[in-house]
């Protein structure tokens, strides 16, 4: 399979390899929402820059229904000069600190 393309809020191309859809696969809880990661990146409710590597950005969406409960979905990208990519995806309770990038809506 070849990697999926997906553009984000600010229309950049950022890629999701089969390796990296694996590596989010191990964790059963994301089964659901790895095909929905392409809507997490166009329509995001928060952007957040890393605080520990400044070429990452965390995305996140909240969603009220998961297999845990009330989680955000995060997707984190590395934006390199010439190309940018999920690294990995995750539920979580809450938003990481870091320079906010995109206050689209408080859920």
């Amino acid at each position: 399979m070849a990697a999926l393309r997906f553009r984000d809020y600010q229309g950049r191309l950022i890629l999701l390899t089969d390796e990296r859809r694996e590596h989010v696969l191990l964790h059963p809880e994301m089964r659901r929402w790895v095909k929905s990661l392409g809507s997490v990146l166009r329509t995001p409710e928060r952007v957040i820059r890393s605080i520990s590597d400044p070429s990452a950005e965390l995305f996140y969406v909240w969603k009220t229904r998961t297999k845990v409960g009330p989680k955000y979905v995060c997707a984190v990208c590395i934006f390199k000069r010439r190309s940018a990519f999920v690294v990995t995806a995750y539920l979580t309770d809450r938003v990481k600190g870091g320079e906010t990038l995109w206050p689209r809506s408080q859920p």
